[in-house]
């Protein structure tokens, strides 16, 4: 599985994006997918977690009741839609996927394979 995030940006707070995150390989649909952050001198965090189906999803406190992930298993895609973004979500966001099925797997080294990452940037 090859992973391809798009949508970063630079947004003012209070603003919205949607990232999305492109895979190659028929084997998408049966895999858990997740989102991590990563800011400038601090860890991967994660961020949010989707089941195969995308019948569900786990949220970072962070970011609950301000993001929602999807999926269209259709177009091997998924989607992480972001509102009343904050300067603190600056970071770059990474796709990942866990195709040993972990879910919902808050921990990078639950996921095989990456996306190359996107820039987000929030100004105040």
């Amino acid at each position: 599985v090859q992973l391809q995030a798009s949508g970063g940006g630079l947004v003012q707070a209070g603003g919205s994006l949607r990232l999305s995150c492109a895979a190659s390989g028929r084997t998408f649909g049966t895999i858990p997918m997740g989102w991590f952050r990563q800011a400038p001198g601090k860890e991967r965090e994660f961020v949010v977690a989707i089941n195969w189906s995308g019948g569900s999803a786990y949220y970072a406190d962070s970011v609950n009741g301000r993001f929602t992930i999807s999926r269209d298993n259709a177009k091997n895609t998924a989607y992480l839609q972001m509102i009343s973004l904050k300067p603190e979500d600056t970071a770059v966001y990474y796709c990942a996927a866990s195709p040993r099925q972990y879910y919902p797997a808050t921990r990078a080294n639950l996921y095989d394979y990456w996306g190359q990452g996107t820039q987000v940037t929030v100004s105040s």
